[in-house]
């Protein structure tokens, strides 16, 4: 059975578009899968499709020039209304350039295009393509995505409800998606083994490809290092200067190397909410990994989670890319609130004026307990709401004027309260 994926209902719908729907994404998260299944969708209604990938040889020779693309279309569509699927645009040098010059032609074929995450897609091509085209990001495989996939989709229409109730089920699917993460490779093995021989070619294949070919970075195994140093610091303000002296690398080339891996979906990196800059850290930023699979990997504890701590840590990046999903197209922004005086709060959601602090706690809670830390940010900010994420815990109190809520983790999937 194949993982359906939540993006492709937006992709249909953009079918109908003139601007190119641009899919991007870390590599090996399915989106040519994705594409294979819309053109399928597509030529089941009897329309014109042809599809070209920049990987296999054969169909490269096609991109030497927009001429002799165009003819290659041409000779397998016609010249009426049709489908054009260009699956891995960053092998193309200044691919933004190229689709720009045929979009400009004003053909009668709609394109869609993929490409793993290289500083061509992620920047040039967005430059080149302002006004031409809808960028769609597919990630690694959802919680929610996971959950209907283990359920064989029986509860697709109602997986809030299933969550509600199967709550067993849902903490041991939780704990398989915590060690084992939402590449669809991964996600389809059977045995630890081969998920742990897929997760290793992923990133291998990441390496030798995207940064050594893609990013012309020389030090394969100095980069290799530091994602194996973000992973067991995800979720902890990082000291630019001490990875520097641990790797043995410059303090620039760390920066570059953090910029690097950003750019190809390897890890987000978030920075401090601040509004007093005496007291509160303003410089240091905080990473979470898209995948946590990949994490694990890289920090030696694939499929073989046993400490608490590390646990919470996980549970932390895990809520961060539930957080991140929800918010995507609303223009909010997530931040993390330390202080000097080590007052902290998990997340920040900035949205305009408004704030909403979000705390996440990686246990049982019995009864509703407000820290000094949630204590210090009431009182200085003075927010409507804060949100206290939790193992078990449903329960609202009063603090001065903020609504605290504690939620039990799995409701959060059901609710909008973000």
């Amino acid at each position: 059975m194949k993982i359906k994926r939540n993006l492709l209902k937006e992709l249909k719908e953009h079918l109908t578009k003139k601007e190119i729907s641009l899919i991007v994404g870390p590599r090996q998260v399915g989106k040519t899968t994705l594409m294979l299944f819309l053109k399928d969708y597509l030529e089941k209604k009897g329309r014109k499709t042809v599809f070209l990938n920049l990987d296999i040889e054969r169909d490269r020779q096609f991109f030497n020039s927009q001429e002799y693309l165009v003819s290659k279309i041409k000779l397998e569509i016609g010249k009426q209304k049709g489908y054009v699927f260009i699956d891995e645009i960053q092998r193309k040098e200044n691919a933004g350039l190229f689709l720009k010059g045929i979009y400009d032609m004003g053909l009668p074929y709609k394109f869609i295009v993929s490409g793993s995450g290289s500083l061509e897609l992620k920047e040039k091509i967005h430059e080149s393509l302002a006004g031409r085209k809808r960028v769609f990001e597919l990630n690694p495989v959802s919680f929610d995505e996971f959950v209907n996939f283990k359920t064989d989709y029986k509860y697709e229409e109602n997986l809030a409800d299933f969550f509600s109730v199967e709550k067993i089920k849902i903490r041991n699917y939780l704990k398989e998606y915590l060690n084992f993460g939402g590449y669809p490779r991964v996600i389809l093995e059977d045995t630890e083994y081969e998920k742990r021989r897929n997760i290793d070619e992923i990133f291998s294949s990441y390496l030798e490809k995207d940064i050594s070919f893609l990013l012309k970075v020389k030090k394969v195994e100095s980069f290799s290092s530091l994602i194996k140093l973000l992973s067991v610091q995800s979720g902890q303000i990082l000291n630019m200067s001490e990875i520097s002296s641990t790797l043995g690398i410059s303090l620039p080339t760390v920066k570059d190397y953090l910029w690097y891996a950003e750019k190809t979906f390897i890890i987000k990196k978030i920075t401090p909410y601040f509004s007093n800059k005496r007291k509160e850290i303003t410089k240091s930023p905080m990473v979470y990994f898209y995948d946590l699979g990949l994490r694990n990997y890289s920090a030696g504890i694939f499929g073989n989670l046993t400490q608490t701590e590390e646990d919470g840590f996980l549970f932390q990046n895990f809520m961060y890319n539930l957080l991140s999903q929800k918010l995507s197209h609303t223009g909010a922004n997530i931040h993390y609130w330390r202080t000097k005086d080590r007052a902290e709060i998990d997340f920040v959601i900035v949205s305009g004026k408004k704030l909403l602090p979000v705390e996440v706690k990686f246990r049982n809670m019995k009864r509703p307990v407000v820290k000094k830390s949630l204590k210090s940010f009431i009182e200085k900010y003075n927010p409507r709401k804060i949100i206290v994420i939790n193992l078990s815990l449903s329960k609202k109190i009063k603090v001065n004027n903020t609504e605290v809520i504690f939620e039990e983790w799995s409701q959060v999937f059901g609710e909008n309260c973000f």
